[in-house]
């Protein structure tokens, strides 16, 4: 039986930075997650860079680590709690004008992983620009593709980005789980393109036995501004050999605080061979 979360972090945003980043090294120290997939993982464009990486996997041409990297403070956070997570950062776009935006994935086992460019642009600037970031460890035993990603909506050119995705990850075996942002609501024609792939993925909420909430964001919020609807935008998609047990948001001001715009997503699964 593994453990998995993805969180939408909206990091160095707001108020109380310190303690919800504690907030959720807490519950992955706690919860033991296997995997965890982060996005909006921030740094600022001008604080100072850091060889200070515990647990640090290198990604091939992506940009330096800053000190104030929320990657790098939570790792630091989960070493002080006696937990080592392996993990990468992959940069996508300038956020909110002075930060570098990225995405993460945390392992407790050791990684290799890659980005690649999903989006046209490739213009840092433009935040239509969108990497994803992949690895590949080991998860209940079994070697296992895991990717973390922020796609775009629908009418900025998800489908084109999850193309490039597929072909991506079509070669990376046939045991893959990917977590995060997807930006296009359950049951829409994004969600429904994901499921249709030749990736063979499902959706570890409809397939899990157990659920605890549903929707992963409430109304109008930063990229859905005018939106009057709660919606499930965040996911965890899996292949057939991860057979979901429960399936929960958390982080939603109920049994958790909120830490984020988004709530989290969380799996436990048992991880049978592909």
């Amino acid at each position: 039986m593994a453990k998995f979360l993805t969180l939408n972090t909206h990091s160095l945003l707001g108020e109380n930075v310190e303690e919800k980043l504690k907030i959720l090294g807490d519950e992955i120290f706690s919860g033991d997650y296997a995997v965890v997939c982060l996005q909006e993982v921030n740094q600022l464009m001008t604080s100072d860079t850091t060889q200070d990486l515990p647990g640090y996997c290198p990604v091939a041409g992506e940009i330096a680590i800053h000190e104030d990297n929320y990657g790098l403070q939570l790792a630091r956070y989960l070493a002080q709690k006696g937990t080592t997570y392996y993990w990468s950062y992959a940069y996508n776009h300038v956020g909110y004008d002075r930060f570098n935006e990225g995405v993460a994935i945390f392992s407790k086992e050791p990684l290799e992983a890659s980005s690649v460019l999903v989006s046209k642009s490739d213009d840092p600037s433009d935040y239509h620009t969108r990497k994803m970031l992949f690895c590949q460890t080991v998860v209940d035993g079994k070697k296992t593709c895991v990717a973390s990603a922020h796609f775009s909506w629908l009418k900025d050119g998800f489908l084109d980005e999850w193309e490039n995705t597929v072909e991506a990850l079509a070669a990376q075996g046939e045991s893959l789980v990917i977590m995060g942002d997807f930006n296009n609501p359950a049951n829409t024609k994004g969600y429904q393109a994901i499921l249709d792939s030749k990736l063979s993925l499902r959706d570890t909420y409809a397939e899990a036995d157990v659920k605890e909430g549903e929707n992963t964001i409430e109304a109008d919020i930063d990229g859905w501004e005018g939106n009057k609807d709660a919606l499930r935008i965040d996911f965890i998609f899996a292949t057939k050999n991860f057979v979901p047990q429960t399936s929960r948001v958390v982080f939603d001001g109920k049994k958790m605080p909120a830490i984020s715009d988004h709530f989290g997503v969380s799996c436990e699964a048992t991880v049978n061979q592909a």
